[in-house]
C-alpha cells in the first residue's frame, strides 16, 4: 500500500488543525480538522482560493441563518429554511464550494441556541485554521520542473522521428500507416504534459509562470497540422524530382527540431521552395494539376506549422523584455 504525499499532508493537516483549535479553547476543535482535510487540494493557488471562498461563504452563511434563526428560532425548521435560502445564493455567487462546510459550522448555531459575537468568531477562527494549516501544508509541493524538461525531450523526439519518416516515405509508393499510430501517441504525451505543466502554473503564487503551458499548447496545435500534413502525404504522387526539395526541408526540419530553435531559417527555406516550383512549368493535365495542388497545399500545411512555433518564440521573447 502506497502513501502519497497529499494524503500525508491531509492527515497532518488535520491533527495540527485540532490539535490548535484545543489549545486556543474553541468549541467543536475537531470540525478545524474536517475543514483541514477538505482543503488541501493538488496545488498551492487551488487551496489559496479554496481558503478565500470559504470564509466569504461562511460570511454569507452565519448572515443567512441570522435572519432565518431570529425568526424561526433555533429549529430544525429554522435550519431548513436557512438552505433553502442560502444554497442558491452561494450557487449564484460562485461560493458552492464552501456549502457544506458553512452549513455545518452553522449547525454549531442550532446546537447552542444562540449566535452571540463569541460563537460567531469561533466558528471563524475554525475556518481559518483548517483553510489556513492545509494552505501551510501545501507550501510544500515536489518541483515538476525536471519531470516537464524530461517530458518536452520525449515530445521533441517523436516530433522528429515522425519528419524524419515523412521525408523518406514522401511520394514513395509503400507510406508507413503507423505514422498515424505515432501521432496519437504524441497527442497523449502532449496532453499529459499540458496537466503537469497545469499543476506547475498554480503552484507559483507569486509569479505568473505559463511558459511550460504555452509550450505545450504550442506543441499541440502543431501536433494536429502534423496529422493533417500525414493525410495529404498518403495522396502525394508526383515526380521524385518535384518532391526533392521538400524531402530535404523535412530532413532538416527533423534534424534542428528542439525547444530553442526559433524556425526563422526553416520559413526562408520554405520561402525558397515555393520560388521553386513557381518557376516549374504549369501542369500539362488535369492529374498532374491536382497532385501539384496537394504537393502545395502540404507546403502550406508546413508553414503553418513552422510558424507556430516562431509565434510561440517572439510572444515568449516579448514577456521576457517587459518583465526586464
Amino acid at each position: 500500500m502506497k502513501i502519497g504525499l497529499r494524503t500525508i499532508k491531509t492527515a497532518l493537516s488535520a491533527a495540527l488543525s485540532m490539535i490548535l483549535a484545543s489549545a486556543l479553547g474553541l468549541l467543536n476543535p475537531a470540525s478545524a480538522g474536517i475543514i483541514s482535510v477538505l482543503s488541501v487540494t493538488p496545488t498551492k493557488k487551488t487551496s489559496l482560493l479554496t481558503g478565500i471562498y470559504r470564509l466569504f461563504s461562511l460570511a454569507l452563511a452565519t448572515a443567512v441563518a441570522f435572519i432565518c434563526f431570529q425568526i424561526l428560532g433555533f429549529t430544525p425548521w429554522g435550519f431548513g429554511v436557512y438552505l433553502l435560502l442560502f444554497i442558491p445564493v452561494a450557487v449564484a455567487l460562485k461560493l458552492s464550494d464552501g456549502i457544506v462546510v458553512s452549513s455545518v459550522l452553522v449547525t454549531h448555531y442550532l446546537i447552542e441556541k444562540q449566535m452571540s459575537w463569541e460563537l460567531i468568531g469561533n466558528e471563524f477562527m475554525l475556518m481559518i485554521i483548517g483553510v489556513g494549516m492545509a494552505l501551510l501544508l501545501n507550501m510544500y509541493m515536489p518541483d515538476v520542473e525536471k519531470r516537464l524538461k524530461e517530458d518536452q525531450e520525449i515530445i521533441e523526439a517523436v516530433f522528429r522521428k515522425i519528419l524524419q519518416d515523412m521525408a523518406f516515405y514522401l511520394n514513395e509508393t509503400k507510406k508507413e500507416r503507423s505514422l498515424f499510430d505515432r501521432c496519437n501517441q504524441l497527442k497523449s504525451l502532449i496532453k499529459e504534459g499540458q496537466d503537469w505543466a497545469k499543476n506547475h502554473a498554480e503552484n507559483q503564487l507569486l509569479s505568473k509562470d505559463n511558459y511550460y503551458l504555452d509550450y505545450f499548447t504550442m506543441r499541440k496545435m502543431q501536433s494536429v497540422i502534423l496529422k493533417d500534413m500525414l493525410k495529404l502525404l498518403e495522396k502525394v504522387k508526383v515526380e521524385a524530382e518535384q518532391v526533392k526539395s521538400i524531402k530535404e526541408l523535412l530532413a532538416y526540419t527533423s534534424l534542428t527540431f528542439a525547444e530553442d530553435n526559433d524556425g526563422r531559417q526553416i520559413l526562408d527555406q520554405i520561402a525558397g521552395v515555393y520560388e521553386t516550383y513557381r518557376e516549374k512549368p504549369l501542369p500539362k493535365t488535369r492529374e498532374e494539376f491536382e497532385n501539384r495542388a496537394q504537393l502545395f497545399q502540404f507546403l502550406q500545411l508546413f508553414q503553418s506549422f513552422i510558424e507556430i512555433k516562431e509565434e510561440f518564440v517572439k510572444e515568449h521573447l516579448r514577456q521576457g523584455q517587459e518583465e526586464g
